[in-house]
């Protein structure tokens, strides 16, 4: 468990944080200048904070009389950038740091780098110097990993081959906190989401349901805005999978894994159309009947629905003038369509 309140000023900013997180991972999203930087080097003891307590495990590491420094922490910490010895190869470089006769193969299989023990980070790509760097820090067994955006400096295409690396690190059991801005990887990997605005938490709990919340979309921004779904596959045929959850059954593409299997999926907001009675003819394969919970008018013309269906939830966006044309209110049954390909697979867990 670690504990956080804490308080440190820079300048104009100042970062006041609470917060709670235990296994798994715990995302810290917010857009740049959240403060999301600087709550993670004042955990790991790489800055001090002006006042406050953080606390791992029931030990104090910064309080009134006590600052431990970085390297009794047993805190690992991920930068942006790999910072990786160019002079020392692989090997060494994941066993900088770690105690003398540790096996590095373990972790290198985890990771999939045992084939670039041998080699100089200069010939690394970004991918490959991200996982080094992982796995670095793994090998000095941290009660607690801090990843610090470490795919920021990738481009997609390198982000979504690292991706499944990041899962199975999560399933490995390392508590995880989770320092992002992108919204996709939050989605993807966390457990728990802290998000930070303007120096302080504006709204924590489970990623699902914060998520799947009107005002905490609000906060994201209409482009980032959608519901996270977990389910498990029932079949596979023709290049899609029936994936049952809890909005009821939904078929998604791109999920190769086995019946039995489970998977969690995104819906963004602006992927979902709504309709006052069952739309018949379509070419859309996923028709769903809900009931709208809250309606939620923003700044401008866009209106945030929150659908619920059986256990599940949904957020649709829609024109304010959609809403008052079609003379949608809350309580309301309403049908939710969504594409196909709206479905955003997320990852596949054991």
């Amino acid at each position: 468990m670690l504990d956080v309140d804490i308080t440190r000023r820079a300048g104009a900013f100042t970062l006041d944080v609470t917060l709670a997180a235990s296994s798994g991972v715990t995302a810290v999203f917010g857009p740049s200048g959240a403060g999301k930087t600087t709550l993670a080097r004042c955990i790991a003891g790489l800055e001090r904070p002006d006042s406050g307590r953080v606390a791992l495990g029931g030990e104090v590491m910064f309080g009134p009389d006590r600052d431990l420094p970085p390297h009794l922490r047993g805190i690992g910490y991920v930068f942006q950038e790999p910072r990786l010895f160019p002079h020392l190869d692989v090997t060494a470089n994941l066993l900088y740091g770690a105690r003398p006769g540790t096996d590095p193969g373990p972790v290198a299989e985890m990771l999939d780098i045992g084939p670039l023990l041998g080699r100089r980070p200069g010939g690394l790509s970004g991918g490959e110097a991200a996982r080094v760097a992982i796995g670095r820090a793994l090998l000095r067994s941290p009660r607690l990993l801090i990843l610090d955006e470490p795919l920021a400096s990738l481009d997609r295409r390198r982000r979504a081959a690292i991706l499944p690396y990041l899962e199975r690190l999560r399933d490995s059991g390392t508590p995880i906190l989770y320092i992002s801005h992108a919204i996709e990887e939050v989605a993807r990997l966390a457990t728990t989401l802290v998000l930070l605005q303007d120096g302080r938490v504006a709204a924590s709990g489970s990623v699902g349901d914060l998520l799947s919340d009107p005002d905490v979309a609000a906060r994201l921004g209409p482009d980032q805005a959608g519901a996270l779904i977990e389910g498990r596959i029932t079949a596979q045929e023709g290049g899609l999978a029936t994936v049952e959850t809890p909005l009821g059954q939904l078929e998604v593409a791109g999920v190769d894994g086995p019946p039995g299997g489970r998977v969690r999926v995104r819906i963004r907001a602006e992927d979902v159309i709504v309709a006052r009675m069952r739309p018949e003819g379509l070419s859309a394969r996923n028709v769903l009947p809900c009931r709208i919970a809250t309606l939620r008018a923003g700044q401008g013309p866009g209106v945030m629905l929150r659908l619920e269906a059986g256990d599940g939830r949904l957020l649709a966006r829609l024109t304010r003038r959609s809403v008052e044309e079609m003379g949608l209110a809350e309580g309301q049954t309403v049908w939710a369509v969504v594409k196909t390909s709206g479905v955003a697979r997320m990852d596949v867990g054991r």
